[in-house]
């Protein structure tokens, strides 16, 4: 049995559309994708900071698993498997590796939308704890593999740590983002 469209958020009459509201509508659901390859690139980019090479991993991951969640339309895989491929080319590591990390970390957010998007924030973020180290474990042993000896656990869970504390404020910008300047309803 084929389900009702859902109710619109403003019954009444609608004008057309014009030329400039497709447009602001299309900007507003390409925004998240735009946020994650922003943060790629600054974070590839020398800025000097501390540790700025071992946030990327956790950056990218919270990016693609918040979007995946709350806004699966605007963060479909092939911008998922270009983000990697940009990570990858931009960070040196060997090809593929964050690919299939992000593209792991893309469908476990995809399956588990339905139940986490009613969810409060502790759950999303401990799921996410989750995802991540699962993701930073699969990049260890990838790597482990690629040079072919046991590389030292300690980076990844430094990484796990800096995407742990990461995930709020970025949670917390993409909520924001979500609600306002990305919901294409505003258009």
């Amino acid at each position: 049995m084929p389900r009702p469209p859902p109710p619109e958020r403003h019954p009444g009459i609608r004008p057309r559309p014009t030329v400039w509201r497709r447009l602001d509508s299309a900007a507003r659901r390409a925004l998240p994708a735009s946020f994650s390859l922003l943060l790629v690139l600054l974070l590839c980019a020398p800025l000097g900071l501390p540790e700025q090479q071992a946030l990327l991993p956790g950056a990218t991951m919270a990016s693609v698993f918040f979007w995946s969640v709350f806004r699966p339309a605007s963060m479909p895989a092939f911008v998922v498997f270009a983000l990697g491929l940009l990570y990858d080319l931009l960070s040196f590591s060997p090809p593929g590796l964050a690919i299939l990390t992000l593209l792991v970390v893309h469908a476990v957010g995809l399956g588990w939308r339905h139940g986490l998007a009613r969810q409060g924030f502790l759950l999303v973020w401990l799921v996410f704890m989750l995802v991540a180290g699962g993701g930073i474990v699969l990049d260890w042993a990838l790597m482990s593999a690629f040079t072919q000896r046991l590389l030292p656990p300690q980076p990844a869970f430094f990484e796990l740590a800096l995407a742990a504390g990461l995930y709020p404020l970025l949670s917390a910008l993409f909520t924001w983002a979500h609600r306002g300047i990305a919901d294409p309803q505003r258009a």
